[in-house]
């Protein structure tokens, strides 16, 4: 089926795809995921890339400076993998996670159908501008992020707007840990969607 090592919890529509952040894995945001998303089926996925033996998605060259090959050679290997997944097909990522998820979007955006990021950083331009009519996407930011500064977030928003999607925006007051809160909102989110995002 793939090389990727993934672990599957059975469920209803919407396939939740989890996308962890470095030095995670693909049982990290489960618990999330059961929080955000109660009885959807859930698909965590662990980055084959590892950076002094933690786990990513992709290879970076230094702290927010992304090597944009291996970034686009594997967001398109995890494309080919979930394309074959029953849908529709939301990403939840964090981090690195969210990073994949986002560059996705902009280079494979018939994947997914929603996305729910956080902590995400713009992580690269298209050569060609994809088409996100009828993508829904949650950006959560922290504005005490020492590591993603909230005006790349803000860039990464206007970014996908531009391209057609439907963005909300969440600034947090927090770091670039995860809050309570912020689930909880992506969780009102994901119930709000239209009809075969929400359940």
């Amino acid at each position: 089926m793939s090389d990727f090592i993934y672990e599957l919890t059975p469920g209803s529509a919407p396939t939740i795809v989890l996308l962890h952040g470095t030095g995670g894995d693909e049982n990290d945001l489960l618990p999330i995921g059961r929080i955000i998303a109660p009885g959807a089926t859930l698909l965590g996925v662990r980055g084959k890339v590892l950076e002094h033996g933690s786990p990513r998605f992709f290879r970076r060259l230094s702290e927010g400076v992304f090597d944009l090959d291996d970034l686009r050679f594997r967001t398109n290997e995890l494309a080919d993998f979930l394309v074959k997944q029953p849908g529709p097909l939301i990403a939840l990522g964090f981090s690195n996670g969210a990073n994949i998820a986002a560059a996705m979007l902009l280079l494979r955006p018939e994947v997914l159908s929603a996305a729910i990021l956080l902590r995400a950083m713009v992580p690269l331009v298209p050569d060609s501008p994809p088409n996100l009519g009828g993508k829904c996407v949650f950006l959560a930011s922290g504005i005490r992020d020492p590591i993603v500064p909230p005006e790349n977030s803000e860039r990464l928003a206007a970014m996908l707007r531009e391209y057609g999607a439907d963005v909300t925006v969440k600034r947090m007051n927090a770091g670039h840990e995860l809050t309570r809160e912020e689930i909880e909102q992506a969780q009102q989110w994901l119930y709000d969607r239209p009809p075969g995002l929400s359940f």
